[in-house]
């Protein structure tokens, strides 16, 4: 059986899962949606029987598809996923699942009572590096864990506003608050604080804040603060440390350092994350079997919830407790 896709989103993420899919064997994609019927058709000339489509309900009405791929800005999500979940099509969608948490928790609630099998893009916890993490955590009490997101801010201009990408905090950081969780457990309380410092007067039309700072206590006992900043012009870098009873954990996207008393050990990243979590998805769609999943939507859900908790703290200047949403 050879799985027909259709790819929602020509962007950056969008031609890297095409590109990729288009390369296993018994994936074909069969479709692609763009904001422009010309762009869309200019997206699927590289994929044979492709064809391009300006708005989702045409590619549904027109293919028969097993799975769909949302590769979409923050702000497009909601009419999309509730297309699938009433056509009861799979989909792997991009984080973040939007820019609040009503939309996702809205279809979070549809998903759930369709039964839907999903998948979302935290591509961090199928890295090498992250399942060395989690075997060594499995002896060890960690105790509390400091992670980062500094880099740049991106040109286009939704993500420089609140209502586009809902800020750098669930835009970009949300890879490590979910590394976070995926590692030491739930989380049940943030305070944050953001601020404007450097591109607000550099650059035009930026509304979201270019730093910040939340910390937030696990249900673990654990404690955890993670800064970001995207106000760079030189020495990104992101990652999570993991503080332990018998040293230190540092995870990136390189792997892991397993920092001890006696010894250092470094773990590098081999596999491509993108490929083991496309190949857990379709292997799903294929066959039912959800097991390899590492991050569905209802868990992306509670990822989400965090990183709109932290907006919330640093908006009103006060910690927010969790659950408070769902």
């Amino acid at each position: 059986m050879t799985l027909q896709i259709g790819v929602i989103g020509t962007g950056w993420f969008g031609k890297m899962h095409a590109e990729k899919l288009a390369r296993m064997e018994g994936v074909n994609v069969a479709a692609l949606v763009a904001t422009s019927k010309q762009k869309a058709d200019d997206a699927a000339k590289p994929f044979t029987d492709a064809r391009g489509y300006e708005n989702v309900s045409d590619m549904l009405d027109d293919r028969k598809l097993d799975a769909v791929y949302i590769c979409v800005p923050p702000f497009a999500h909601g009419e999309i996923e509730n297309e699938l979940v009433k056509r009861e099509i799979p989909f792997l969608v991009e984080k973040p699942l939007g820019v609040d948490i009503e939309t996702p928790a809205a279809i979070g609630q549809a998903v759930q009572a369709s039964g839907l099998i999903t998948s979302v893009g935290y591509h961090f916890r199928y890295m090498d590096g992250t399942d060395k993490a989690k075997e060594l955590l499995a002896d060890r009490l960690a105790a509390m864990a400091i992670g980062n997101w500094m880099g740049g801010m991106p040109g286009v201009g939704w993500w420089r506003k609140m209502e586009g990408s809902g800020g750098q905090f669930v835009e970009q950081t949300t890879h490590i608050v979910d590394l976070l969780r995926y590692l030491l457990g739930d989380v049940t309380e943030v305070y944050a604080a953001y601020g404007d410092r450097i591109m607000a007067g550099k650059e035009e039309g930026v509304e979201v804040p270019d730093i910040g700072t939340a910390t937030f206590k696990l249900a673990s006992g654990a404690v955890a603060s993670i800064s970001n900043t995207c106000a760079l012009s030189a020495g990104d870098r992101a990652g999570l440390h993991i503080y332990t009873d018998k040293g230190v954990l540092e995870l990136g996207h390189h792997g892991l350092i397993d920092i001890e008393a006696s010894r250092k050990t470094e773990y590098v990243n081999k596999r491509d994350p993108y490929q083991l979590e496309n190949e857990a998805f379709l292997h799903a769609v294929l066959t039912g079997d959800t097991s390899l999943i590492r991050s569905t939507y209802a868990d992306a859900l509670r990822t989400q919830e965090i990183t709109v908790a932290a907006n919330q703290s640093a908006k009103s200047g006060l910690p927010v407790r969790l659950p408070s949403y769902l």
